[in-house]
């Protein structure tokens, strides 16, 4: 006998489904529902080889994140969520120094950019965006970013397909004031009101 109830809306073969009963397209249905804020993350690829001053710098390295949030006051602690194999996450294994700017209305090219598939090399996605470097991470911290955070690794938590990140942060500032967050709701950037 077929569900017929309000919460099947979405039919899918029972071979595409996990053990628990839930679709990859259900879980992903019902969690694009849930608006979530917008950051870039921002790390540096250590120098290839640091014993060498002639050697050449490490790659600057960015990644589109809707998986941030805050996790504890004291100590001050952040979490991103990290897709297992990504290029992000191979160097916070290694580079235990990131960044994190949140991103403006405005910023939704940024966003955009870093999130391609397929994309250029990083270097050239930062080539036109207005930057500082991080004191103590040394990454890049977006100009005209809503807030701006230095993070220290903590902790990394496997989870499925994903490794949860823990940061201790180590700077936090409010760069701009102006405009309201870059928001992804439904699949697709947004903007409040």
């Amino acid at each position: 006998m077929p569900n017929t109830s309000a919460s099947s809306a979405i039919t899918v073969p029972s071979a595409a489904r996990h053990a628990e009963g839930v679709s990859n397209d259900e879980f992903r249905a019902a969690l694009s529902r849930l608006a979530s804020g917008v950051v870039l993350v921002t790390a540096q690829e250590p120098p290839l080889d640091p014993d060498d001053p002639s050697a050449p710098a490490g790659e600057d390295v960015g990644m589109t994140a809707t998986a941030f949030m805050s996790v504890s006051l004291d100590p001050p602690l952040v979490l991103v969520s990290l897709r297992n194999g990504s290029r992000m996450d191979d160097l916070l294994d290694e580079q235990p120094l990131w960044s994190v700017s949140v991103l403006s209305e405005s910023q939704r090219h940024i966003a955009g950019r870093f999130a391609m598939k397929g994309r250029v090399s990083d270097r050239l996605l930062f080539a036109d965006i207005p930057y500082l470097r991080g004191e103590y991470s040394g990454a890049p911290l977006v100009g005209g970013a809503l807030a701006t955070l230095e993070c220290r690794t903590e902790q990394r938590v496997p989870a499925g397909d994903h490794t949860l990140v823990i940061g201790r942060v180590l700077t936090a500032r409010m760069p701009s004031a102006e405009g309201g967050p870059l928001t992804y709701f439904r699949g697709r950037y947004r903007q409040l009101g």
